[in-house]
């Protein structure tokens, strides 16, 4: 998947959190769940193009490693909605299940991306070029 076909998937996330937030109960608990799921849930996108725009590979890392707590925070509180009966599990899984291979592709690349530049500085210490 490429940087652009990612952030199409992050906003239609975005998007799908959107709208099971509006099909929450107006309780006091799908309140709070709503504010945080809508916090969340639409930050997973916002921070991954932050990283794009990364000046340097550090900044790059550290973005795409907030993204990828944004994304397995809402799992969490999609967890919580199922988990608590807020909502029927078949309306909140297939959401789940996306998020949770977010979490996944967020994780592999943020790795991905840090053994890089362990390797470099690995690289320039060898070489005195520190």
């Amino acid at each position: 998947m490429n940087e652009e076909q990612l952030k199409a998937r992050l906003k239609a996330l975005a998007l799908r959190v959107l709208r099971l937030v509006r099909s929450l109960p107006r309780s006091v608990e799908g309140q709070a769940i709503a504010r945080q799921l809508v916090r969340c849930g639409t930050s997973v996108g916002a921070n991954y193009r932050s990283a794009c725009r990364a000046r340097s590979k550090a900044e790059f890392v550290a973005r795409l490693a907030i993204a990828e707590e944004e994304a397995d925070e809402c799992a969490y509180w999609l967890e919580l909605i199922i988990e608590g009966n807020i909502m029927k599990k078949k309306q909140v899984d297939p959401l789940l299940r996306e998020t949770n291979e977010i979490v996944a592709i967020l994780t592999a690349s943020r790795k991905s991306a840090s053994g890089r530049e362990s390797k470099i500085k690995d690289r320039k210490s060898k070489i005195g070029g520190d």
